[in-house]
Protein backbone atom coordinates (compact mmCIF):
# COMPACT_ATOMS: atom_id res chain seq x y z
CA UNK A 1 0.00 0.00 0.00
CA UNK A 2 0.93 3.44 -0.99
CA UNK A 3 2.51 5.29 2.13
CA UNK A 4 0.42 8.62 2.40
CA UNK A 5 1.02 12.22 4.39
CA UNK A 6 -1.32 14.78 4.79
CA UNK A 7 -0.56 17.97 3.61
CA UNK A 8 -3.15 20.63 4.34
CA UNK A 9 -6.76 20.48 5.97
CA UNK A 10 -9.09 22.33 6.18
CA UNK A 11 -10.75 23.01 2.50
CA UNK A 12 -14.23 23.17 0.92
CA UNK A 13 -12.56 22.34 -2.88
CA UNK A 14 -8.97 22.35 -4.05
CA UNK A 15 -9.29 22.39 -8.06
CA UNK A 16 -6.32 23.10 -10.64
CA UNK A 17 -3.51 22.13 -9.00
CA UNK A 18 0.04 23.86 -10.66
CA UNK A 19 3.54 23.32 -9.35
CA UNK A 20 5.02 27.00 -9.90
CA UNK A 21 7.40 28.49 -8.01
CA UNK A 22 8.72 26.00 -5.41
CA UNK A 23 4.82 25.26 -4.26
CA UNK A 24 1.61 23.69 -4.98
CA UNK A 25 -1.08 26.49 -5.92
CA UNK A 26 -4.40 25.58 -6.55
CA UNK A 27 -8.19 27.24 -6.70
CA UNK A 28 -9.61 26.46 -3.74
CA UNK A 29 -13.23 26.90 -4.79
CA UNK A 30 -16.17 27.84 -2.39
CA UNK A 31 -13.68 30.66 -1.01
CA UNK A 32 -12.92 32.80 -4.46
CA UNK A 33 -9.03 32.08 -3.13
CA UNK A 34 -5.82 31.11 -4.82
CA UNK A 35 -3.84 29.41 -2.33
CA UNK A 36 -0.03 28.23 -2.48
CA UNK A 37 1.53 25.69 -0.42
CA UNK A 38 4.62 24.85 0.24
CA UNK A 39 6.28 21.23 0.90
CA UNK A 40 6.50 21.48 4.36
CA UNK A 41 2.37 22.51 4.42
CA UNK A 42 2.98 26.51 5.15
CA UNK A 43 -0.03 27.88 2.77
CA UNK A 44 -0.73 31.56 2.15
CA UNK A 45 -3.98 32.86 -0.03
CA UNK A 46 -2.06 34.55 -3.27
CA UNK A 47 -5.11 35.68 -5.00
CA UNK A 48 -8.16 36.05 -5.35
CA UNK A 49 -10.28 33.97 -8.43
CA UNK A 50 -13.95 33.37 -8.84
CA UNK A 51 -16.45 32.68 -6.44
CA UNK A 52 -18.38 29.37 -6.77
CA UNK A 53 -17.42 26.53 -8.43
CA UNK A 54 -15.61 25.78 -12.15
CA UNK A 55 -12.43 27.96 -12.36
CA UNK A 56 -8.85 27.19 -12.94
CA UNK A 57 -5.31 28.95 -13.04
CA UNK A 58 -2.37 28.22 -15.10
CA UNK A 59 0.49 30.86 -16.40
CA UNK A 60 1.53 32.48 -19.85
CA UNK A 61 5.25 31.93 -20.35
CA UNK A 62 6.30 35.55 -19.57
CA UNK A 63 4.94 34.38 -15.89
CA UNK A 64 1.51 36.57 -15.99
CA UNK A 65 -1.05 34.35 -14.74
CA UNK A 66 -4.40 33.33 -16.26
CA UNK A 67 -7.86 32.65 -14.39
CA UNK A 68 -10.77 31.23 -15.95
CA UNK A 69 -14.85 31.78 -15.25
CA UNK A 70 -17.38 33.22 -17.12
CA UNK A 71 -14.40 35.00 -18.69
CA UNK A 72 -10.52 33.95 -19.45
CA UNK A 73 -8.93 36.52 -17.10
CA UNK A 74 -5.38 38.06 -16.63
CA UNK A 75 -3.61 38.85 -13.72
CA UNK A 76 -1.78 42.36 -13.98
CA UNK A 77 1.68 42.89 -11.60
CA UNK A 78 -0.37 44.95 -9.79
CA UNK A 79 -2.89 41.95 -8.90
CA UNK A 80 -6.07 43.75 -11.03
CA UNK A 81 -7.95 40.90 -13.19
CA UNK A 82 -8.43 42.04 -16.94
CA UNK A 83 -9.73 40.35 -19.67
CA UNK A 84 -7.40 38.24 -21.57
CA UNK A 85 -9.38 37.42 -24.35
CA UNK A 86 -13.29 37.49 -25.48
CA UNK A 87 -14.48 33.61 -25.77
CA UNK A 88 -18.10 35.04 -24.97
CA UNK A 89 -19.29 34.00 -28.89
CA UNK A 90 -18.18 30.54 -27.48
CA UNK A 91 -19.72 29.53 -24.68
CA UNK A 92 -20.15 31.47 -21.36
CA UNK A 93 -18.24 29.68 -18.48
CA UNK A 94 -14.81 28.04 -18.81
CA UNK A 95 -13.18 25.23 -16.69
CA UNK A 96 -10.28 23.91 -17.83
CA UNK A 97 -6.88 25.75 -18.59
CA UNK A 98 -3.51 24.71 -19.87
CA UNK A 99 -0.98 26.77 -21.83
CA UNK A 100 1.84 24.95 -23.76
CA UNK A 101 5.49 25.93 -24.66
CA UNK A 102 4.48 28.53 -27.31
CA UNK A 103 2.26 30.82 -25.70
CA UNK A 104 -1.06 29.03 -26.93
CA UNK A 105 -3.56 28.84 -24.23
CA UNK A 106 -6.42 26.21 -24.29
CA UNK A 107 -9.76 26.10 -22.32
CA UNK A 108 -12.48 23.92 -21.94
CA UNK A 109 -16.29 25.19 -21.16
CA UNK A 110 -19.59 24.63 -21.84
CA UNK A 111 -23.18 24.40 -20.12
CA UNK A 112 -26.09 22.28 -19.42
CA UNK A 113 -24.01 19.63 -18.33
CA UNK A 114 -25.74 16.30 -17.82
CA UNK A 115 -24.60 12.37 -17.71
CA UNK A 116 -25.91 10.48 -20.49
CA UNK A 117 -25.11 8.83 -23.73
CA UNK A 118 -24.86 11.54 -26.31
CA UNK A 119 -24.91 14.63 -24.17
CA UNK A 120 -21.56 16.32 -24.91
CA UNK A 121 -21.84 19.86 -24.84
CA UNK A 122 -18.16 21.03 -24.04
CA UNK A 123 -15.90 22.71 -26.28
CA UNK A 124 -12.05 23.75 -26.20
CA UNK A 125 -10.75 26.90 -27.73
CA UNK A 126 -7.58 28.32 -28.25
CA UNK A 127 -6.46 31.52 -27.70
CA UNK A 128 -3.09 32.05 -29.80
CA UNK A 129 0.02 34.26 -29.09
CA UNK A 130 -1.69 37.04 -31.30
CA UNK A 131 -5.08 36.97 -29.18
CA UNK A 132 -6.71 35.50 -31.77
CA UNK A 133 -9.41 32.67 -30.69
CA UNK A 134 -10.91 29.77 -31.76
CA UNK A 135 -12.74 26.61 -31.24
CA UNK A 136 -10.73 24.01 -31.89
CA UNK A 137 -12.83 20.93 -30.45
CA UNK A 138 -16.63 20.27 -29.94
CA UNK A 139 -18.53 17.05 -28.81
CA UNK A 140 -16.70 16.92 -25.50
CA UNK A 141 -18.53 14.91 -22.64
CA UNK A 142 -17.86 17.75 -19.57
CA UNK A 143 -14.19 18.06 -20.18
CA UNK A 144 -11.91 18.37 -17.27
CA UNK A 145 -8.48 18.18 -16.83
CA UNK A 146 -5.90 18.62 -19.53
CA UNK A 147 -2.22 18.30 -20.57
CA UNK A 148 -0.07 19.08 -23.20
CA UNK A 149 3.16 16.71 -23.84
CA UNK A 150 6.58 18.26 -23.48
CA UNK A 151 7.44 18.72 -27.40
CA UNK A 152 3.69 20.73 -27.59
CA UNK A 153 2.80 17.60 -30.36
CA UNK A 154 0.14 16.46 -28.26
CA UNK A 155 -3.53 17.57 -25.85
CA UNK A 156 -4.97 15.13 -23.38
CA UNK A 157 -8.26 16.01 -21.92
CA UNK A 158 -10.66 14.00 -19.72
CA UNK A 159 -13.93 13.67 -20.79
CA UNK A 160 -15.37 13.33 -17.58
CA UNK A 161 -19.32 11.67 -18.64
CA UNK A 162 -17.57 9.56 -21.16
CA UNK A 163 -14.83 7.90 -18.72
CA UNK A 164 -12.02 8.41 -21.30
CA UNK A 165 -8.86 10.24 -21.74
CA UNK A 166 -8.84 11.64 -25.62
CA UNK A 167 -5.52 12.65 -27.48
CA UNK A 168 -5.60 15.17 -30.56
CA UNK A 169 -2.31 16.51 -32.15
CA UNK A 170 -1.34 19.85 -31.88
CA UNK A 171 -0.56 21.50 -35.29
CA UNK A 172 2.02 24.32 -35.65
CA UNK A 173 -0.87 27.16 -35.40
CA UNK A 174 -2.28 25.51 -32.35
CA UNK A 175 -5.25 23.66 -34.00
CA UNK A 176 -6.27 20.38 -33.01
CA UNK A 177 -6.75 16.93 -34.94
CA UNK A 178 -7.02 13.51 -34.93
CA UNK A 179 -8.93 12.83 -32.37
CA UNK A 180 -8.46 9.77 -30.60
CA UNK A 181 -9.01 7.53 -27.49
CA UNK A 182 -5.93 7.84 -25.38
CA UNK A 183 -6.89 5.56 -22.33
CA UNK A 184 -10.93 4.17 -21.51
CA UNK A 185 -10.28 5.70 -17.80
CA UNK A 186 -12.16 8.59 -16.42
CA UNK A 187 -10.30 11.25 -14.70
CA UNK A 188 -11.15 15.07 -13.48
CA UNK A 189 -7.37 17.20 -13.01
CA UNK A 190 -4.86 14.97 -14.75
CA UNK A 191 -1.11 15.55 -15.30
CA UNK A 192 1.33 13.24 -17.00
CA UNK A 193 5.30 12.53 -15.70
CA UNK A 194 8.17 11.89 -17.46
CA UNK A 195 7.72 8.55 -18.57
CA UNK A 196 4.05 9.67 -20.60
CA UNK A 197 1.67 8.55 -17.90
CA UNK A 198 -0.74 9.72 -16.30
CA UNK A 199 -1.96 10.29 -12.93
CA UNK A 200 -5.94 10.58 -12.84
CA UNK A 201 -8.96 9.82 -10.40
CA UNK A 202 -11.92 7.32 -10.80
CA UNK A 203 -14.85 6.26 -8.45
CA UNK A 204 -15.28 2.62 -8.72
CA UNK A 205 -17.61 0.06 -5.91
CA UNK A 206 -14.75 -0.05 -3.90
CA UNK A 207 -14.11 3.63 -3.36
CA UNK A 208 -12.01 6.06 -4.49
CA UNK A 209 -8.68 6.01 -6.20
CA UNK A 210 -5.86 7.85 -8.18
CA UNK A 211 -4.47 5.79 -11.35
CA UNK A 212 -1.54 6.20 -13.06
CA UNK A 213 -2.24 5.07 -16.55
CA UNK A 214 -0.56 4.07 -19.52
CA UNK A 215 -1.56 4.73 -23.27
CA UNK A 216 -4.08 2.16 -23.67
CA UNK A 217 -5.28 2.03 -20.48
CA UNK A 218 -3.08 -0.13 -18.80
CA UNK A 219 -2.96 0.80 -14.75
CA UNK A 220 1.02 0.49 -13.67
CA UNK A 221 0.47 1.88 -9.73
CA UNK A 222 -3.04 2.93 -8.19
CA UNK A 223 -3.44 4.75 -4.57
CA UNK A 224 -6.37 4.32 -2.60
CA UNK A 225 -7.94 7.64 -0.93
CA UNK A 226 -10.63 8.05 1.37
CA UNK A 227 -12.35 10.32 -1.15
CA UNK A 228 -12.58 11.81 -4.55
CA UNK A 229 -9.66 13.34 -6.27
CA UNK A 230 -10.21 16.44 -7.83
CA UNK A 231 -7.24 17.23 -9.27
CA UNK A 232 -3.30 15.67 -9.26
CA UNK A 233 0.19 17.04 -9.70
CA UNK A 234 3.21 16.30 -9.40
CA UNK A 235 6.23 18.45 -7.58
CA UNK A 236 8.49 18.79 -5.15
CA UNK A 237 11.66 19.79 -5.54
CA UNK A 238 12.75 16.65 -7.62
CA UNK A 239 9.08 16.67 -9.45
CA UNK A 240 8.31 13.39 -7.93
CA UNK A 241 5.87 14.39 -5.09
CA UNK A 242 2.16 13.08 -6.16
CA UNK A 243 -0.05 16.09 -4.92
CA UNK A 244 -3.50 15.15 -4.67
CA UNK A 245 -6.43 17.31 -3.77
CA UNK A 246 -9.48 15.45 -2.27
CA UNK A 247 -12.76 16.55 -1.26
CA UNK A 248 -16.20 14.68 0.40
CA UNK A 249 -18.36 14.66 -3.05
CA UNK A 250 -20.93 11.93 -2.41
CA UNK A 251 -21.41 10.28 -5.97
CA UNK A 252 -25.21 9.30 -4.26
CA UNK A 253 -26.01 12.45 -3.57
CA UNK A 254 -27.42 15.35 -5.73
CA UNK A 255 -25.18 17.97 -7.38
CA UNK A 256 -27.05 20.84 -5.03
CA UNK A 257 -26.98 18.17 -1.93
CA UNK A 258 -22.85 18.20 -2.53
CA UNK A 259 -22.71 21.74 -3.40
CA UNK A 260 -24.79 22.66 0.13
CA UNK A 261 -22.83 20.67 1.99
CA UNK A 262 -19.57 21.16 1.14
CA UNK A 263 -19.94 24.95 1.75
CA UNK A 264 -21.83 25.40 4.61
CA UNK A 265 -21.39 22.34 6.49
CA UNK A 266 -16.93 21.52 7.77
CA UNK A 267 -14.36 22.09 5.63
CA UNK A 268 -13.06 18.36 5.13
CA UNK A 269 -11.44 19.02 1.95
CA UNK A 270 -7.68 18.29 2.25
CA UNK A 271 -4.11 17.94 0.03
CA UNK A 272 -2.33 14.35 0.63
CA UNK A 273 0.62 13.86 -1.04
CA UNK A 274 2.83 10.36 -2.29
CA UNK A 275 6.15 9.31 -4.24
CA UNK A 276 5.52 9.11 -7.68
CA UNK A 277 8.58 6.66 -9.41
CA UNK A 278 8.51 9.16 -12.03
CA UNK A 279 9.21 12.98 -12.13
CA UNK A 280 6.51 15.52 -13.67
CA UNK A 281 6.99 15.39 -17.82
CA UNK A 282 9.37 18.51 -18.36
CA UNK A 283 11.33 20.58 -15.72
CA UNK A 284 10.98 19.81 -12.20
Amino acid sequence: MTALRTLMTGLVIGESGRWHDGRLWFAHWGTGEIVAVDPGGAAEVVGQGRPGLGWSIDWLPDGRQLVTGQELARRESGGSLVAHADLSALTDHWNEIVVDGRGNVYVNGGTDFQPGEGIAPGVIALVSPDGSVRQVADDIAFPNGMVVTPDDSTLIIAESFAGRLTAFDIADDGGLSNRRVWADHTGDGICMDADGAIWCQTMGADGARVDRVAEGGEVLQRIDVDMPCFSCVLGGHDGRTLFMLLADWRMRDGFEDNIRRLTTGPRTGKIVTAAAPAPKAGRP
